[in-house]
This record gives structure tokens, C-alpha cells and sequence, in this order.
């Protein structure tokens, strides 16, 4: 049998990227606002626009601290209650907490998406919504923005693991009030760290930019589509100049030559995840012990993992299974058994309150996280494949046929 493959390394940066750097380099210019105009920094905030559908873009230090922009541009008072799902990366509820806001969450269901029931019970003295299309799983947009829309209630998509996703063709991130993007390593474009957050709100994108750091007189090198100035950009820079406290989330030049020739091979990477995703997922839901949820109708993925479900395995064997996988070459994470978790609710302790949420904790304890970078070949797919039944089976010790 072939050697497992290594899933942590992604695709090479493209050679365009490291010839920017280079220049960047040899000229020492790194920070965003020292050319008088088209700094890298401004260049992939309007290309990544126009690739999304958005008018405004700011790219900033991480997709927490876009998602902690977004909040703060709300305008939400102290203490603001924020629904989120509680199956999600600690980084949401922190940059919650961060903007001075209560994290609310509410239950999810098996196929990793909210459970719209308890979304719907718990809207009520909500202020703010975000939406974490965790491992790039999207629930059910529709229905989360009729309830919300007829509430009054702005919606913030954490679109982190979502870049190339749609809903009904729609791009995940332009559905809502603003959506937000991470480029660190693990996701469809990457620069190690970094993150950008998009919106049509000319309000909304003025005080994210002041409050990213732009001072005195540097939001003026942020423009509207197509690099042109906006007449409401304008009345919404001169509102909020000197108005708000400056967190200083920028992203650099360098960073920025490294995400922007990685933008025209999206279309790609979005292609081989999918059918890399559906490669393995048909091999193991033809097992009666794994259970890959489908997409739904109106959803086209972009994924770069898989997660299944493991079905009728007690604890001890969810734990020997892992044990077994990892030991053939594949690491397997059990979102709710690996030790302090970051997306186990039950880790995030600097929470005031941590609730008991059932039917999430269960889902938890046997939903599996295995990366599938876009790069493998149907030979490394088969390996980690085979390498998941065999593990189960000799976990059963059945057959998984």
C-alpha cells in the first residue's frame, strides 16, 4: 500500500507572489499606507471585492479580528447579546466577548448545521447574529434571514472555512450585512495568518477601516468599487474621523503579495475540494460506521476537509478508532474527545456562562475532522480512505462493507 500522504503542507505559493515579495523587499515599503496609492493591501481589497460581489473590502490581521471589526462597526451598546452556533472556533465568541458583547448559543444538529428551532426560540433581546459556516458547512441561509431580516437583526457571516462556497449562486459572505474571510494556512488561500471582511455598507466599512487603524487622514486611500471615491464613502469617513478608538488590525504589504496571485486559482482549488470532498465521502458512507452529511439543495461547497459522523461506536471504540487511524497514518480528530478542543463549547471557559447544550454535545463526541488538501491525488485519496475503513473495522472488528 502506498505511504499515507502529508495533508498539513499546502499548495506552493505561486511564483508571482514571490517575485512581490521580493520587491517588496528591496524596497522596504511593508506598510500599507505609505504608497500614496495602490499598495498591495489596496489592490487585493478591490480585486477580492470584485471576485465576491461586494463593494467594500478591508483586509485586516486575521478573520477574528475582521469579525471583532464587524461587531464594533454595528454600533452594538455593552453588553449586546450575539447569537452564535455553538459549534464553531473559539475565536467567535472571543472576538464577541473582545467587542464587549454576550455570547448566546444556540444548539446544532448532526449534519453540523444550526438547529433552526432553537435559533428561531432563542432570537428574542438578540442584537447581532453571526453565522459560522464551520468547515464550510452552511445552514440554512434563507430561513436564518427572514427571521432575522423581520427582526431588525444584522447578521455577520464567519465565512472563514467558506471562500467559494454558494447558496442558491450567491457567494457565502455577501448574503448577510458583512461577511468575513481568514487566509490562514488551513484554508482555500493562504498566508499564514491574515483576514479581510466585506460588506455593502458604506457606514459600516468607514468605521471598520478608522477602527482597523486607518489615522488622521488614511482612510482617504480607501475607495469604493472599482478604486473610485463614493459620495456616501465620503460622508461616512468624514462622520467618523476622530470619532472612534484605533485597534490597529491591519494587514501589511507583505501579506497581501502573498494572497493575490493565489486569487485566480480559487476557481481550481474550489473544483478539486469538491470532488476530492465527494471522492472519500462516497467511499465511507458506503460503510454502516461513517455518516457524511449531505450538502443542502441550495448549497455548493468548497471544501478542503471532510467531517463524518461515526455511527453506533460507544466512546471507547470513537477513541480506538482514532488511535487506529493515527497509527496507519491519518489523524482523525474527534471534535468533542480531543483535549481542550478549541471548538468543544464546553473548553471555552472564559465564557460567563457556559451552557449545557445536549444535542450539540452529542453531535460532538462522535463528529470527525480528517484534512483533504485540494492538492491530493485519487491514488493519496484512496490511502486515507482505506485507511478509515480499515481502522473502523478492525475497531468493530466487523467488516465495513
Amino acid at each position: 500500500m502506498a505511504l499515507p500522504p502529508n495533508v498539513h503542507d499546502a499548495e506552493p505559493i505561486p511564483a508571482a507572489a514571490r517575485e512581490a515579495i521580493d520587491a517588496l523587499m528591496q524596497s522596504g515599503d511593508l506598510f500599507r499606507y505609505t504608497a500614496p496609492q495602490d499598495a498591495p493591501v489596496t489592490l487585493l481589497e478591490q480585486e477580492y471585492a470584485e471576485l465576491l460581489g461586494s463593494k467594500y473590502a478591508l483586509a485586516v490581521s486575521s478573520c477574528s479580528a475582521a469579525l471583532f471589526l464587524s461587531l464594533k462597526a454595528l454600533g452594538l451598546p455593552r453588553d449586546a447579546r450575539v447569537l452564535i452556533p455553538a459549534f464553531t472556533f473559539a475565536a467567535v465568541p472571543s472576538s464577541v466577548v473582545h467587542a464587549d458583547c454576550v455570547p448566546v448559543l444556540c444548539e446544532v444538529g448532526e449534519n453540523y448545521r444550526i438547529d433552526m428551532d432553537d435559533f428561531e426560540a432563542k432570537l428574542d433581546g438578540v442584537q447581532a447574529v453571526i453565522i459560522s459556516h464551520m468547515r464550510g458547512h452552511t445552514s440554512d441561509m434563507d430561513a436564518i434571514m427572514a427571521l432575522c431580516d423581520a427582526r431588525g437583526i444584522p447578521v455577520v457571516e464567519d465565512a472563514a472555512h467558506s471562500l467559494g462556497t454558494t447558496w442558491n449562486g450567491k457567494n457565502i459572505g455577501t448574503i448577510g450585512k458583512v461577511g468575513c474571510f481568514s487566509f490562514q494556512s488551513y484554508k482555500m488561500v493562504n498566508a499564514g495568518e491574515g483576514g479581510i471582511l466585506i460588506t455593502d455598507d458604506a457606514d459600516l466599512i468607514a468605521r471598520a477601516v478608522i477602527m482597523s487603524g486607518a489615522y488622521e487622514h488614511n482612510w482617504k486611500k480607501h475607495k469604493g468599487p472599482h478604486g473610485e471615491n463614493t459620495l456616501d464613502l465620503e460622508q461616512a469617513f468624514a462622520k467618523w474621523q476622530n470619532q472612534l478608538p484605533l485597534y490597529n488590525l491591519r494587514m501589511s504589504n507583505l501579506s497581501a503579495a502573498v494572497i493575490r496571485p493565489q486569487l485566480p486559482e480559487l476557481a481550481r482549488r474550489v473544483r478539486d475540494g469538491l470532488a476530492n470532498h465527494d471522492y472519500v465521502a462516497g467511499k465511507l458512507n458506503a460503510s454502516p460506521f461513517f455518516d457524511v452529511p449531505a450538502p443542502l439543495a441550495p448549497e455548493r461547497r468548497a471544501p478542503d476537509s471532510i467531517q463524518f459522523n461515526l455511527i453506533g461506536l460507544s466512546e471507547a471504540q470513537t477513541r480506538d478508532f482514532a488511535a487506529a487511524a493515527e497509527a496507519k497514518g491519518v489523524k482523525v480528530q474527534v471534535f468533542g474527545l480531543s483535549t481542550d478542543n478549541a471548538r468543544a463549547f464546553w473548553n471555552w471557559q472564559f465564557l460567563r456562562d457556559v451552557p449545557e447544550l445536549p444535542q450539540t454535545r452529542a453531535m460532538l463526541m462522535k463528529a470527525c475532522d480528517v484534512r483533504l488538501p485540494v492538492r491530493l491525488s485519487r491514488v493519496e485519496l484512496d490511502v486515507i480512505a482505506g485507511i478509515l475503513l480499515a481502522a473502523v473495522e478492525e475497531t468493530t472488528g466487523k467488516a465495513a462493507a
